[in-house]
């Protein structure tokens, strides 16, 4: 049997692997769904802290729904929202909960499996 020379004009080495790039693992993406009761001080003061967790440290990562129980109480009741304002994390998997008004970033980063950059 003839083996033909790579057509690049060198010869191909034996039993060694091409050097492999290192790969950086891509950064998961989080899907977040926020519970609230309507418009209240206590509802917008959670979406406006979890916004700006969510831009410190998923910017660009991340999708944001915001249900309201009072408007869709069956979708409340199917994750078994017991308390208001919760926080899902649906993705990336195991889903996690958050429930109070978001203030202090710690406890959300704690809560959604989040590392702190620093």
């Amino acid at each position: 049997m003839i083996r033909k020379p790579p057509a690049s004009g060198k010869r191909a080495r034996r039993g060694v692997a091409p050097p492999e790039t290192p790969k950086t693992p891509e950064a998961p993406r989080y899907l977040l769904r926020l519970y609230v009761a309507g418009l209240t001080a206590h509802s917008t003061m959670a979406l406006a802290n979890l916004k700006a967790v969510c831009e410190s440290h998923l910017k660009g990562r991340y999708d944001l729904e915001v249900c309201d129980i009072y408007q869709q109480p069956e979708l409340a009741r199917r994750e078994q929202v017991v308390a208001v304002p919760t926080l899902i994390r649906r993705l990336p998997p195991p889903v996690r909960r958050v429930i109070g008004d978001m203030s202090r970033e710690d406890r959300v980063l704690i809560g959604l499996d989040i590392l702190p950059e620093m």
